[in-house]
C-alpha cells in the first residue's frame, strides 16, 4: 500500500526536518540520529510505488512492505511521544516562544529516551533496507492526479445506474411475472421470484427498477425491501422486518423474545397482499426458517423476489421463477460507460469520437455493469482525449494472471490511478461495518485522526469532505438510497473485498466473533473492526485482543465480554477507538492512559462518565456519546483539551456543561449542547467565543428565559456555520404538547429562536420540538431570502403552527424538505405546492 507507506514517510520526514532545523545539535546522540533516520525515509519514499505494485502478486514483498509499515508507525509514535511530553512541562508564558520540541528535546531525561528510540529505529530501517535491495525496486513516476471538475449533483443526477434497453426488457419480464395472478404457491398466498447473477452484474439494480415500477405500486398493499447480511440473526432480522412493514414493537421495543417477534410481524402482513424484497440472499434459512411461516398470513397474491448469486438458493427457495442477469451487451456496456464519463450534454461528441477504444476497454470488464462504473470514475479523472485512454486500455495489470479471487482488474485500475491520499482514505473506509450508519462527518473525523489527510491551503475538514465526494465520483462507494437528505454511503462487496484484501497485512474485518476469534490467534494487526451485533455469537470475548498491542484502530459494532482486570492500557497507540452498542463502563477507568488517542466514539454504550483526568489525552480531537443513555455530566477538565474539534452528545442526560466551556476554540462540530440558566448566567454565553463551528445544535431551548440570554450564543455570527439543529424537549411529544402552555411560554420560545438565526451560509437546518405558535422569524417570508444557501430543512414536532414557511420559491438550492407532527397546520400555499415538485419531501 503505497499510499500509506508514501503518506507516512513524507509525514514523518517532515517532522523530523522540522526538529533538524532547530537548535539541537549540541545534543549528543540526537541531532546525528534524526538526521539519519530523515534521510533513510526520504531514499524509501522514491521506490514505494513500485512496492506497492508489486505487492499485489508477490508474498515476499507484502513481507518487507508490513515491516516497512511497522517501522513507519513507530516512527510516528516517537514524534507523538515527543510532543506529549514537551505539553507536559510546557514551559510558563513568561519564557516567550520558545519550541516546545526544542524544550522537550534539551531536557536530557527526554533527550536520551527519544535518541534511544530513534537509534533503535535506524538499526531497524538499515535492516529492512538491507533485505529490500534483493528485490531490486524501480523508481516510478508519482501519480499527478487531474481533479474533478463535476459537480456531486450533476453526478447523482446524470448517472441513473445501468442503462440500455435489456434492463428495460428485464424489468418488464420481471413486472409481468410479479402481477399476474398465476404462479402462487400451493396456499395461493404467495410466490418466489429470483433474480441470480454474479456479483457486480446489476441483481441489486433490477431489484429496485422493479421495486419501484409503477405497476408495482399499485397492485400491492405493502412493499417491503430487506437486505439480508450473511450473519443475521433471528432477533435483528424479525425486528427489522417489522419495522419495514410497519408493525409494531412488541412491548415498544427490545425485546429478544422470538415468539412475539413473529407474532408481531404477523399482525402487521396479515390478510395484506405484500411484495418482499429479500435482497443479497446467501442462503435459504432467513426464508424457509424464519420469515416464511409469519409471511404465510399474508393475502393472496403476495408476491417475494430474491436477489442472489446461487441457483441453488433460489431452489432450496422454491422459487417459481428464476430470472438470470445476463452481462451487458457491447453497446448497453458502451451506454454504460459514457453515462459515466459524460460531464456536460455538450462534450457527447468529444465522448464518442473515442467509442472504439470503450468498447474495448468495456470488453475488459466482462460485461460486468460495477466493473463498468469503476471504470467510468476512473475514465472521468483522465483527459477525453485518444492517448488517455488508450494508457488505460493497455495498462499492464490486465495481463496479470492469475489474479486472486479477492482482486477485479478495473478496480485496481481504479485503485493504482488514486492519489496516495485518496488511497489511504478508500481502504480506511473498508473498515466500516456494513450496517454501521457513519456521517460524512464521522468518517472524514477518522481519516483526520488517523493522520491519512495533509491539509494545506484549506483546512482538515474540507480536504476530507473533498476525498469523500471524489469516491463517490469514481464510484468506489456509493450514497445509500435511505438518506436522502445526506451523502451516507456504503461500499459494494466486491470493492469491499477488494479493499480488504490490499489491506490484509494490517486489517482485520470480521463480522462475526468466530472469525475474528480465529484470525486472531494467529496475527497481530495495526487495525480491527469486529461486527458482532445481530450475529449469531452476540458477544465478543475482550480477552482475544490482549495480545494485540500494535493496534492503531479499533471498531466494535456489539456486546463484549470483559473480565476484572481487562483494560484499554494492552493497546499504547491506539488512535482511534469506536465502540457502538457494547457495555464498557468497566473500561472507563483506563481510558485516559491511551495516550495517542485523537479520535473517540463510544456510542450506545452504558458508560455514564469519561475520565476526571481525561485532560491527560492530550491528542484527542473527537468525542462521541451519542446515544449514551446512562451518561449525565462532562469532565470538568474536558476544557483542557484545545485540540478538540468534534463533541457529540446527542442523546445523552447531559443537563450541563463546565463553566469555561468556551476555552474549546477550536471546535468545528458541536451537538446535543444543553441549553440551561443559573441565575443570570446561561450556557449558551459559552457558545459566543466558538467562531470555527462549522456544525451546532442546541438542546432544551425551553430552557432559557430570554432572548438577550440566547443572542449571547452568536450564532449569527458564526460565518463557517452550515447546519444548525434547534429542540425543545420535555414540553412536546408525538406532535402534541404535553401539559399546559401559557401564552407568555409560547411568546418566550419565539423570541429565542428568534435571535438563533445563523448567516446565509447555511446548508441545513432542523427545528425539532418548537411549541411557538408563530414559526421562528429565520422562517419567515422576509428573512427566507438571506438563507439562499439552504439545501436541507426538517421541521418535526411543531404542536402549535399553523403555516408552513413562506418564500420557499426564492430558495435556488433547497433540495430536501420534511414536515412532521404538525397536526395545526391549516393550509399549504400555492407557492409550496409549486416548489414542492422540485423538492425530495417525504
Amino acid at each position: 500500500m503505497a499510499g500509506v507507506l508514501d503518506a507516512l514517510a513524507s509525514y514523518v520526514t517532515n517532522m523530523l526536518t522540522e526538529m533538524a532545523k532547530e537548535e539541537v545539535a549540541m545534543l549528543i546522540g540526537v541531532s546525528d540520529g534524526i538526521r539519519d533516520l530523515s534521510i533513510k525515509l526520504g531514499d524509501l519514499k522514491n521506490f514505494l510505488a513500485d512496492a506497492d505494485r508489486r505487492n499485489i502478486t508477490d508474498d515476499s514483498v507484502q513481507g518487507w512492505v508490513g515491516e516497512l509499515k511497522r517501522a513507519m508507525y513507530l516512527a510516528t509514535d516517537i514524534v507523538d511521544l515527543c510532543q506529549l511530553k514537551a505539553m507536559e512541562q510546557r514551559p510558563s508564558k513568561n519564557m516567550g516562544c520558545l519550541n516546545p520540541l526544542l524544550f522537550c528535546m534539551r531536557n536530557p531525561l527526554h533527550s536520551h529516551d527519544i535518541g534511544t528510540r530513534i537509534k533503535a529505529l535506524n538499526k531497524e530501517l538499515d535492516s529492512i533496507c538491507e533485505r529490500g535491495n534483493k528485490f531490486k525496486f524501480a523508481k516510478l513516476e508519482v501519480y499527478q492526479d487531474m481533479k474533478m471538475t463535476r459537480s456531486l449533483a450533476e453526478v447523482l443526477l446524470e448517472r441513473s445506474g445501468i442503462v440500455g434497453e435489456k434492463i428495460e426488457e428485464d424489468t418488464r419480464a420481471l413486472v409481468e411475472v410479479l402481477t399476474s395472478e398465476e404462479g402462487s404457491d400451493k396456499t395461493g398466498r404467495h410466490m418466489v421470484v429470483a433474480i441470480i447473477g454474479v456479483g457486480g452484474i446489476g441483481k441489486t439494480t433490477l431489484g429496485k427498477k422493479v421495486f419501484n415500477d409503477e405497476a408495482i405500486k399499485g397492485k400491492f398493499t405493502k412493499k417491503i425491501w430487506l437486505s439480508i447480511t450473511q450473519d443475521f440473526t433471528d432477533v435483528e432480522l424479525l425486528s427489522t422486518t417489522i419495522t419495514a412493514a410497519g408493525g409494531d414493537q412488541p412491548g415498544g421495543g427490545g425485546t429478544r423474545d422470538r415468539a412475539l417477534l413473529v407474532d408481531a410481524l404477523k399482525n402487521a402482513i396479515e390478510d395484506k397482499k405484500f411484495f418482499l424484497v429479500l435482497d443479497d440472499m446467501w442462503g435459504a434459512d432467513a426464508w424457509n426458517k424464519l420469515l416464511m411461516t409469519p409471511f404465510g398470513y399474508g393475502g393472496p397474491g403476495s408476491r417475494v423476489l430474491i436477489t442472489t448469486r446461487s441457483e441453488i438458493v433460489a431452489r432450496n427457495m422454491k422459487a417459481a421463477h428464476c430470472h438470470h442477469v445476463d452481462k451487458l451487451g457491447r453497446e448497453d456496456a458502451w451506454s454504460l460507460l459514457k453515462n459515466q464519463v459524460l460531464t456536460t450534454e455538450e462534450n457527447g461528441h468529444e465522448v464518442d469520437v473515442l467509442k472504439e477504444i470503450g468498447l474495448q476497454i468495456v470488453e475488459k470488464c466482462d460485461g460486468l455493469p460495477l466493473a463498468i462504473k469503476v471504470m467510468g470514475g476512473l475514465l472521468c479523472s483522465k483527459e477525453k482525449s485518444r492517448f488517455a485512454w488508450e494508457d488505460v486500455l493497455n495498462d499492464d495489470i490486465w495481463s496479470v494472471s492469475p489474479m486472486s479471487d479477492e482482486l477485479n482488474y478495473a478496480i485496481y485500475l481504479s485503485y493504482k490511478d488514486l492519489p496516495s491520499c485518496l488511497k489511504q482514505c478508500f481502504l480506511h473506509f473498508s473498515l466500516k461495518p456494513k450496517k454501521f450508519v457513519l456521517s460524512v462527518r464521522e468518517i472524514v473525523s477518522m481519516w483526520i485522526c488517523e493522520g491519512l489527510l495533509q491539509g494545506g491551503s484549506t483546512s482538515l475538514e474540507e480536504e476530507g469532505k473533498r476525498n469523500y465526494k471524489e469516491l463517490i465520483l469514481r464510484n468506489i462507494i456509493e450514497i445509500d438510497p435511505s438518506f436522502p437528505s445526506q451523502l451516507i454511503c456504503n461500499m459494494h462487496d466486491v470493492i469491499r473485498s477488494f479493499a480488504q484484501f490490499m489491506a490484509r497485512d494490517e486489517t482485520l474485518v470480521a463480522h462475526n466473533g468466530v472469525t475474528a476469534r480465529e484470525n486472531l490467534k494467529s496475527s497481530n494487526f495495526l487495525r480491527l473492526s469486529i461486527e458482532t451485533k445481530g450475529v449469531g455469537t452476540d458477544e465478543f470475548e475482550w480477552i482475544y485482543l490482549r495480545e494485540q498491542k500494535l493496534l492503531r484502530s479499533l471498531i466494535l459494532n456489539g456486546n463484549l465480554k470483559s473480565q476484572p482486570g481487562d483494560s484499554l492500557t494492552m493497546f499504547p497507540s491506539l488512535r482511534l477507538l469506536h465502540i457502538d452498542s457494547a457495555n464498557i463502563a468497566a473500561l472507563v477507568e483506563s481510558m485516559y492512559q491511551l495516550k495517542h488517542l485523537r479520535y473517540l466514539a463510544l456510542k450506545r454504550t452504558d458508560i455514564s462518565r469519561l475520565p476526571e483526568n481525561i485532560y491527560e489525552m492530550k491528542f484527542l480531537q473527537h468525542i462521541s456519546l451519542e446515544g449514551c443513555e446512562s451518561f449525565l455530566k462532562l469532565p470538568d477538565s474536558i476544557i483542557k483539551l484545545q485540540g478538540l474539534r468534534y463533541l457529540d452528545m446527542d442523546d445523552t442526560r447531559v443537563s450541563s456543561i463546565p463553566r469555561g466551556f468556551r476555552a474549546l476554540t477550536n471546535l468545528s462540530a458541536l451537538c446535543g449542547f444543553p441549553a440551561y440558566t443559573d441565575g443570570d448566567w446561561c450556557s449558551l454565553e459559552e457558545l459566543g467565543s466558538l467562531s470555527h463551528l462549522n456544525e451546532l445544535s442546541l438542546e432544551s431551548l425551553e430552557n432559557v428565559s430570554s432572548a438577550l440570554l440566547a443572542a449571547k450564543a452568536r450564532v449569527n455570527a458564526k460565518k463557517q456555520l452550515i447546519y444548525l439543529g434547534l429542540r425543545c424537549g420535555g414540553r412536546v411529544g408525538d406532535g402534541l404538547v404535553q401539559g399546559e402552555v401559557s401564552d407568555s411560554e409560547k411568546k418566550i420560545i419565539e423570541a429565542v429562536f428568534d435571535v438563533l438565526c445563523p448567516q446565509p451560509c447555511i446548508e441545513h437546518i432542523k427545528i425539532k420540538g418548537y411549541f411557538g405558535r408563530r414559526l421562528p422569524g429565520l422562517m419567515a417570508c422576509t428573512a427566507m431570502v438571506p438563507l439562499e444557501g439552504l439545501k436541507i430543512l426538517a421541521l418535526e414536532h411543531l404542536p402549535c403552527c399553523t403555516q408552513l414557511p413562506d418564500g420557499l420559491c426564492r430558495l435556488p438550492y433547497l433540495e430536501w424538505i420534511k414536515v412532521e407532527g404538525a397536526p395545526v397546520i391549516k393550509s399549504v400555499g400555492l407557492e409550496f405546492v409549486q416548489h414542492h415538485n422540485q423538492l425530495h419531501a417525504p
